[in-house]
């Protein structure tokens, strides 16, 4: 009975301190398309390339990312969009100078993830977690090596919350998927390291999964 009631209080005080996450399930969404993004066919050469020209241009290039989830099989299942039919990636992206994160990740929801450009439809939630890139051809790493005193990208992970419905528009050359966060718990060889940690940071919250 202690043990119950221990469970009970501390389940309270999760709730309490807005540590619980409804999530609903993904047949309450609507999935169409729209037209596809341009892409950029570039080697990892050109990349490189082009994110130091602009690091001399605008410094510090710091990118959103979109923590969204929902239910399927009982289970939490995280969206992910796929390129190519192999790399995976959180919604999001750079945002521009002068632009505020929050607003920045919005705008990248909408323009992957709705019809319209209307940033107002998403709520974005706590910052989760921040990723450091030390050097233009190093991967990024979830704390700022001792040693670099000019990381060259930040990336930044954000719980959005979904509403109990709504229409997701994705870009033909996209696919947007449900991945359960079973599967990409430490699949850093499929999902990269950013992805494959999201378990991790959702630790601390309760899903409360809500049928509609």
């Amino acid at each position: 009975m202690g043990h119950q009631m221990f469970l009970n209080n501390h389940h309270e005080s999760s709730r309490d301190q807005g540590f619980v996450i409804d999530i609903y399930p993904l047949s309450s969404y609507y999935f169409g398309s729209k037209d596809p993004l341009p892409f950029r066919d570039e080697t990892l050469a050109d990349r490189v390339q082009r994110m130091k020209l602009n690091y001399q241009t605008r410094g510090l290039r710091t990118c959103v990312e979109a923590v969204i989830l929902v239910e399927l099989f009982k289970h939490p299942h995280v969206l992910l969009l796929q390129i190519k039919n192999s790399i995976f990636k959180l919604p999001g992206g750079r945002i521009r100078p002068h632009e505020s994160e929050v607003e920045g990740l919005k705008r990248k929801l909408s323009r992957k993830l709705s019809l319209n450009e209307d940033k107002t439809d998403w709520e974005v939630d706590e910052c989760l977690g921040m990723w450091w890139r030390p050097d233009f051809e190093t991967l990024l790493c979830p704390y700022m090596p001792p040693n670099v005193n000019s990381p060259k990208e930040c990336t930044k992970l954000y719980l959005v919350r979904l509403p109990m419905s709504r229409k997701f528009i994705v870009p033909k050359n996209l696919k947007l998927l449900a991945v359960p966060l079973c599967q990409i718990h430490e699949n850093h060889k499929t999902y990269g390291p950013i992805i494959s940690g999201i378990p991790q940071l959702l630790s601390k919250f309760s899903f409360n999964i809500i049928n509609s």
